[in-house]
């Protein structure tokens, strides 16, 4: 339920990483073009933040900040940097305190959240013995050949003295509000989701990746309904819904929001 005494919150966070997405899908890049592919995306998504007045939480693997530190550390004084995990093709317990430990080393500051690769389930007891506050890694729906966490809870909850704040699904029918829903509803339909699951539930928390905001037209074997609405064409919908969003709500990182939660 939402609180009637605070402001609603909107988290609009983002997926930092290497663009191994087209690698899943067959194309042959190197590690160098996934991340020049994610930083033109990144650098573009960021104008439109900035355009807007939005702060956010961006999750980063390690691997991607120790090929881009200048640039994380410039976005660190806006937004708040998060983990992601060391790799974003691979995932080992021991990643979650090593990615923290590098992110930390470049910003010179805490680092107190996470994010698995593609919402995967980690060990309660793995995330609060690794240093972090929260975790946003549920994403409580079903996503047929990912996952079914349909039973799941669709607000923040205490899990070994970590909070788990999920990604919003829609009250009823738990329909995702992610990335690809972003892309492939209707626009005027997706934003109504939006606004009445912001209303309904006091904070809304949804995320995109970096890479999804270049000319994906080069890697045809990636589906369409991945690439579809790229460059300027998500851009341009993502400053609209925020702007939308905006007299509805308040911008903030997940950090600043998990501080707000009651402790009991």
């Amino acid at each position: 339920m939402a609180n009637p005494h605070r402001r609603n919150t909107i988290l609009f966070t983002v997926d930092v990483e290497e663009f191994d997405t087209a690698v899943e899908f067959g194309h042959a890049i190197s590690l160098t073009e996934q991340i020049a592919v994610s930083t033109r995306g990144l650098r573009l998504l960021a104008e439109r933040f900035d355009a807007v007045g939005a702060r956010t939480t961006l999750f980063t693997t390690a691997n991607y900040a120790l090929h881009e530190p200048d640039l994380i550390r410039d976005l660190a004084r806006r937004h708040e940097i998060a983990s992601h995990g060391y790799y974003h093709t691979t995932f080992e317990p021991e990643d979650l305190l090593t990615s923290r430990k590098v992110l930390e080393k470049i910003l010179n500051k805490p680092v107190t959240g996470f994010r698995r690769a593609r919402m995967g389930y980690v060990d309660p007891n793995d995330v609060q013995q690794a240093g972090y506050q929260y975790n946003s890694s549920l994403h409580p729906t079903w996503l047929p050949g990912r996952y079914n966490h349909w039973g799941e809870p669709r607000h923040p909850f205490l899990e070994r003295g970590v909070w788990q704040v999920p990604a919003s699904v829609t009250p009823t029918l738990r329909l995702p509000l992610f990335w690809l829903s972003l892309k492939n509803f209707p626009f005027a339909y997706y934003r109504q989701l939006c606004r009445q699951t912001l209303r309904a539930d006091g904070f809304l928390n949804l995320y995109v990746h970096p890479w999804e905001f270049t000319d994906l037209s080069n890697y045809d074997r990636i589906p369409t309904y991945v690439r579809r609405h790229s460059r300027d064409q998500l851009l341009d919908r993502v400053e609209q819904l925020l702007r939308y969003l905006k007299p509805q709500g308040e911008f903030g990182t997940m950090g600043e929001f998990v501080q707000q939660l009651p402790a009991g």
